[in-house]
């Protein structure tokens, strides 16, 4: 039972350690940060760079701590809390198997996460070696309700992000296109009600105007000098 605690935390634990550094520093063939950042921002985990620092620092530090056996109930909430915000934002939609992209294998690392908080993580531990080790149903629960704390904290900073960003296109939508249109029809209705005769004024300015064009040309014409008459040609006698 030691040995299989030992195994089981320095396996999960360690795997944790390379997903977070990845994230944070690019190590192991990551990423790095920046660009972590822009694939949760892709992904709707908004912002983007708090969001992928976070996840990082709790793999990390989470992962850490879970294989050294330090602090395993927090070391496992940690871990928890991650695995369920990725099933929530990418994996839950695919249904559970993993090659469809499901969520199977983020629900064995959590079941491993909680199964450590309850059992303890063995005389092979930190904890252990500090006389403080925890064990028992209520550290499980513990991690598991503070892992589901941290996911949901996730869940609703993106969604009041995401509430943020629509702010202003719906302002724009709604208000500041509509006003110059407003505008235009206030204008239209003063000037029916300032100019009642601008528009009979109007159409009779430009039946004045044909008229005169109309005149013009035939003033034109009359005064068309008529074509010369070609001289008869001489007949030979």
């Amino acid at each position: 039972m030691k040995v299989g605690r030992l195994l089981l935390r320095i396996t999960v634990g360690g795997f944790f350690v390379g997903h977070g550094t990845q994230k944070l520093f690019g190590w192991f063939g990551g990423h790095g940060l920046a660009a972590t950042a822009e694939g949760f921002d892709g992904m709707g985990l908004k912002p983007g760079k708090l969001q992928a620092g976070a996840a990082g620092v709790a793999e990390a530090a989470g992962g850490a701590a879970l294989a050294a056996g330090y602090q395993t109930p927090l070391a496992s909430a940690a871990i928890i809390s991650v695995m369920l915000t990725a099933i929530n934002r990418v994996h839950l939609k695919n249904g559970p198997w993993a090659q469809q992209g499901g969520y199977e294998y983020n629900a064995v690392l959590i079941a491993a996460a909680a199964s450590l908080a309850e059992s303890g993580p063995g005389a092979l531990s930190l904890d252990a070696l500090r006389g403080k080790q925890k064990e028992g149903a209520k550290w499980s629960i513990f991690a598991l309700g503070l892992g589901a704390a941290g996911a949901a904290g996730a869940h609703f900073l993106t969604e009041a992000r995401a509430s943020k960003d629509l702010a202003p296109a719906a302002a724009t939508s709604n208000g500041v296109a509509s006003e110059p249109v407003a505008e235009v029809v206030i204008e239209a209705e003063l000037a029916e009600v300032t100019e009642p005769d601008a528009a009979p004024a109007k159409a009779n300015g430009k039946k004045a105007a044909k008229a005169a064009a109309a005149a013009e040309e035939v003033q034109v014409e009359a005064t068309e000098p008529e074509p010369e008459p070609e001289p008869e040609a001489e007949t030979e006698s």
